[in-house]
């Protein structure tokens, strides 16, 4: 008799998103992306991070003043880091986020061909930043999820 308490992929794959966001260091908003074949092989994984190279001790983690001063000009969100993390091409595959995309990363989704965004959280869909990637995914026919259950995962993981 098989288990009969087996999470399904979108549970499965939005799990991967945000244990990839607990990597962030960022202290307000951690977010994580899994990018996922048609045939569920995961191909690109990423989390809001520094650049490579660009130590965090070095850069601004503040959301607010100068913009240099914050780190918005620095940071590369979770979707960018999964597209450019990416082992193949991208064409025809879904994208799980923890938060919707902003209109910069709906941009590399679009161009990358990944054809579908399983989300969870649009706590931004009142800004122009989101407005504007949900115009551009629609022109781009893009094909939008929204999970209607938050996905939870317990770590208990210890530090070796």
């Amino acid at each position: 008799m098989k288990c009969p308490d087996v999470i399904n992929w979108d549970t499965y794959f939005m799990g991967l998103a945000h244990l990839s966001a607990k990597r962030s260091k960022d202290p307000s908003t951690q977010v994580g992306a899994v990018i996922v074949s048609e045939d569920r092989r995961i191909v690109g994984i990423g989390y809001n991070g520094f650049p490579n190279g660009c130590h965090d001790d070095l850069f601004p983690w503040e959301k607010e003043g100068d913009f240099c001063s914050t780190k918005y000009p620095y940071v590369v969100h979770a979707e960018l880091n999964a597209i450019l993390n990416s082992t193949t091409q991208l064409h025809g595959c879904t994208i799980y986020v923890s938060l919707f995309p902003c209109n910069e990363c709906a941009k590399a989704i679009i161009q990358s061909g990944i054809r579908h965004i399983v989300y969870e959280s649009d706590k931004y869909a009142h800004t122009d930043s989101v407005k504007a990637s949900k115009k551009m995914l629609e022109a781009a026919g893009i094909r939008l999820t929204k999970l209607s259950y938050q996905v939870q995962i317990d770590l208990k993981l210890s530090n070796y």
